[in-house]
């Protein structure tokens, strides 16, 4: 559920010129999180046990819970007008206030109206191009992520026989790659879409975001080319680390940019946009963890890392040129998102 809807709720508080800003520092804490996550199970594991590692999240998920209710408030623009409008109805008796959600429901029921929401999501990824071609993007990056936050430990332990909280602690180059792509990305997304707005008169199409794709999807290949054969070969493990960082800095500046696309493609169902990427998402960071370590027994993790850099070169490269060219004939033959 917070995947779905911290999308929605950065599309209505922040404007398209702090796009990236805002992107970035929402991108950079789940990211970060699933990189800090190992780190700190190491310790807890030789501290205490297993256990403590639900117990401590449980705790902290509690508390942030609990100090959001009085602080959260709606930021639906369209939920809000309409509440506004059941407002001016109620008190001038007047009823010719409503809006155009007002309208769409007119006569429908309530569980056709909740049906309708329910079913965006997959109605969206199977009838609207642009939410495919996210969501495949960030399934596929989501699921190498998961794979070698799954994997990167157990390099150290079996190939470098370092302890399981010292090998732990490479999970910090998976840190700095993402603090480091949402501390430039975001920004330099910023600046590239004003640039491109004032050049385009003051006229801002969701295509302005596609450039900062571009470096995303070749420093995400060049990352696991990296950290496969410096781990093949046994090199220093500086060197491992560094293909690590480049690894998620590559998918960090790329993925934020795609999510600020799919935020101005659809302004108003960002949060059921989110949830269809989400949902491969999901199955991807299932999935891919499950056969790394056969894939990585039989290839080793120069050729396994190489194989799934052929494929990120041959998806990710084609999207953005992709979108850039037929992304606005899409966007505007793409049935009604309601």
């Amino acid at each position: 559920a917070i995947y779905a809807l911290g999308g929605g709720v950065l599309g209505d508080v922040w404007r398209p010129e702090q796009r990236g800003r805002s992107l970035g520092l929402y991108m950079l804490i789940p990211l970060l999180g699933a990189a800090v996550g190992p780190i700190l199970g190491g310790f807890i594991v030789e501290g205490t046990s297993w256990r403590w590692i639900f117990w401590s999240t449980s705790i902290l998920q509690g508390v942030m819970i609990i100090g959001s209710l009085p602080l959260f408030f709606e930021t639906h623009s369209p939920t809000i007008l309409r509440k506004k409008a059941e407002h001016l109805r109620k008190i001038t008796g007047d009823p010719r206030y409503y809006t155009e959600e007002d309208v769409l429901a007119l006569g429908r029921s309530v569980s056709w109206v909740l049906m309708r929401s329910l079913s965006r999501p997959m109605r969206l990824l199977l009838f609207h191009p642009i939410v495919q071609i996210q969501a495949c993007l960030s399934a596929f990056s989501y699921g190498i992520l998961y794979l070698v936050l799954s994997t990167f430990s157990d390099l150290y332990t079996q190939q470098y026989y370092e302890s399981i909280s010292i090998s732990g602690l490479h999970y910090i180059a998976i840190c700095v790659g993402e603090v480091a792509g949402a501390e430039i990305g975001g920004p330099l997304m910023d600046y590239i879409f004003s640039k491109m707005k004032r050049h385009a008169d003051g006229v801002a199409v969701p295509e302005f975001r596609v450039p900062l794709m571009i470096p995303g999807a070749i420093l995400t290949p060049v990352g696991l080319f990296i950290y496969g054969w410096a781990a093949q070969r046994h090199m220093h493990w500086l060197v491992v680390d560094v293909g690590a960082a480049m690894l998620s800095f590559g998918m960090q500046i790329g993925g934020q940019a795609m999510q600020a696309y799919v935020i101005d493609t659809y302004p108003h169902h960002t949060s059921s946009a989110s949830a269809a990427s989400q949902f491969l998402r999901s199955m991807t960071a299932f999935g891919f963890p499950l056969f790394a370590p056969t894939m990585y027994a039989a290839l080793g993790y120069g050729w396994g890392n190489s194989l799934l850099a052929f494929v990120a070169i041959g998806i990710m490269i084609p999207a953005p040129l992709f979108i850039w060219l037929y992304g606005p004939k899409l966007r505007t033959r793409a049935p009604s998102s309601y």
